[in-house]
């Protein structure tokens, strides 16, 4: 599956998706790094179909508004450490990739993986 990280969210993530197998890339690794602005990493996930990993609400609700980024996994978990929220991915990948194989947008937190779109 390909990933896309947003800017708030540690590089690790990425490099973790990637030792799982993934295409998983950071707006670090894009040209304007995270100056990357919301409107081309939409654009980035609907050419290259990836799925945008964010805790911003602007891509949920530019989701609701024009179905846009390509997929979307909207986190919720508040102020997370690199460590825990690393964690938590590794707890939860399997169901992550199945759920969002399946449906648009899903939200996870520290605690549950919920199916919005």
């Amino acid at each position: 599956m390909k990933f896309l990280i947003d800017a708030q969210l540690p590089k690790s993530l990425a490099t973790f998706l990637q030792k799982k197998g993934h295409d998983a890339i950071h707006t670090l690794d894009l040209p304007n790094a995270n100056a990357t602005s919301d409107t081309e990493i939409i654009r980035l996930s609907m050419t290259e179909q990836r799925v945008v990993i964010s805790k911003d609400s602007d891509f949920y609700d530019t989701f609701l508004n024009k179905a846009e980024p390509y997929k979307l996994l909207y986190l919720t978990t508040g102020n997370i450490s690199s460590k825990e929220l690393l964690a938590l991915f590794d707890r939860n990948l399997d169901r992550i990739i199945e759920q969002i194989s399946l449906d648009d947008v899903i939200e996870m937190d520290r605690k549950s993986l919920i199916t919005i779109l």
